[in-house]
């Protein structure tokens, strides 16, 4: 039996040490920090990514090379100009979404940042959406895809863009802790269910290699095999 010990991890939830770090290791560009404010006047605020997140996103999109991106889940577009930024000139980023209101912020972003012609907004359920690019042939075209959207539904867009992204491509789930929620047993909230059951279906899945980090509300790394 393999047993991991725990002993030697940093607790890296010592109070101010997120601060800190975002102080000291974060260089966020000035129109997602106005994105950011504007959000946060938003009722739905907390749907969107911190920064650390989209520097990060930023980074592995360059790192990786690249070129065709999905986003499942827009909001008010702060993931989306984080990772359109650090595209290419001719790389291009697929964003889903169901709501006209919410994207209607993150368009005027995307123009504000110059990265409106990087991006292809598809508003309608998402897995419409991922159905239809399978039809029109685009398996194993995509080489970076992030999932947050709605939670019920991730095993189903986990599933398709295992087809949309190629080889060695990477997809990121969002939200897998769910507040620490996912820890309590007796808690069978739909969100929290639908997380719990697929943290488990991807760590044993070997299609991917997975890695969960307490990093935010939890982000899964999937690297397709």
């Amino acid at each position: 039996m393999l047993v991991i010990s725990m002993s030697r991890a940093p607790d890296i939830y010592i109070p101010g040490i997120r601060e800190y770090a975002v102080a000291n290791g974060v260089r966020e560009p000035e129109i997602l920090a106005r994105l950011r404010e504007e959000t946060a006047a938003h009722p739905d605020a907390q749907m969107q990514i911190p920064p650390e997140q989209g520097q990060l996103f930023g980074m592995l999109v360059r790192l990786m090379g690249v070129k065709r991106a999905l986003e499942i889940g827009v909001f008010t577009g702060y993931s989306s100009t984080a990772t359109a930024l650090a595209l290419p000139e001719d790389g291009r980023l697929i964003a889903c979404d169901i709501s006209e209101d919410f994207t209607a912020t993150a368009r005027r972003y995307w123009k504000l940042a110059g990265v409106e012609h990087k991006i292809e907004l598809r508003i309608g359920p998402a897995v419409r959406t991922l159905d239809a690019l399978l039809a029109e042939g685009a398996a194993d075209q995509f080489d970076f895809a992030f999932i947050d959207a709605d939670k019920p539904s991730y095993s189903d867009y986990y599933e398709r863009c295992l087809k949309l992204v190629r080889p060695g491509g990477l997809i990121l789930l969002d939200n897998m802790l769910q507040h620490g929620r996912v820890l309590v047993e007796n808690n069978h909230e739909t969100n929290v269910v639908a997380i719990r059951e697929l943290n488990s279906r991807i760590h044993q899945d070997e299609r991917v290699d997975a890695l969960l980090l307490p990093f935010g509300d939890g982000l899964t790394f999937a690297r397709r095999r």
